[in-house]
């Protein structure tokens, strides 16, 4: 198996959940075989145990990605750890998918000099989302860091901490009322590619903002946003 491969140009790829088109999501596995590529930045998400510990999962049960299923955060860090993820087949037994750690995946980015693109899942206290900033401190490697999430309130309080730092706001659905919104808080946009056209695409770049769009799998449809002036695609399986 390998990736897809189109003319980039000047667009920045970032692997979905790591390499997830070949390896299963958000696993060690996946963040190496995007660290191995020429990929921009590797994303994941990030969700805290019962017990306050910072694990990446998509889901907030792991019955999608595992056989069995619990409740991420309603379950101690141990409980989640013992979970053993499935291959992409649905089949079990390799020993190395497990769910990883914040800082797992922290240092897999550094080790492979690739951005990281951290999702902040669900709603995070003040205090969470400084524990979560200390955590890759620890690693040496926030001014690496691209922050996004669904969740505004999330980013807003980030920016309490840090009013300069990378973070965008994901969604589904553009207008310019999000727009002006956007540059009045300094966010970026991470937005659903079916969401975007040409005129858009302009109108955004024309107000300064960098933008990525999600998740684009298509060689001709990326193609198309690249030569419209995309700056990031997020991506399952191009390269």
């Amino acid at each position: 198996m390998n990736t897809i491969k189109i003319d980039k140009k000047n667009a920045k790829m970032i692997a979905h959940r790591g390499l997830s088109g070949i390896e299963t999501e958000n696993t060690n596995a996946s963040f190496i075989a995007a660290g191995n590529r020429s990929y921009y930045g590797i994303e994941t998400d990030v969700h805290k145990t019962l017990d306050g510990k910072f694990v990446v999962i998509h889901d907030e049960t792991t019955g999608r990605v595992a056989i069995d299923n619990i409740d991420v955060e309603n379950s101690t860090f141990d409980t989640v750890r013992r979970i053993l993820l499935a291959e992409k087949d649905g089949t079990k037994g390799r020993e190395d998918l497990h769910i990883p750690t914040l800082k797992e995946y922290i240092n897999t980015c550094k080790r492979y000099e690739k951005m990281a693109i951290l999702e902040l899942k669900n709603a995070f206290t003040d205090e969470e989302i400084g524990r979560i900033c200390s955590e890759i401190i620890e690693c040496e490697y926030l001014d690496k860091v691209v922050f996004i999430s669904f969740n505004y309130e999330n980013l807003l309080k980030l920016r309490k901490i840090y009013p300069n730092h990378p973070a965008q706001f994901l969604t589904g659905k553009y207008s310019r009322e999000l727009l002006d919104k956007l540059v009045k808080d300094n966010f970026d946009l991470d937005i659903n590619f079916n969401a975007l056209n040409k005129d858009i695409i302009k109108e955004i770049k024309d107000a300064g903002l960098l933008l990525n769009a999600w998740t684009v799998d298509d060689k001709e449809t990326a193609e198309n946003l690249i030569e419209w002036g995309i700056d990031f695609i997020t991506t399952n399986i191009l390269e």
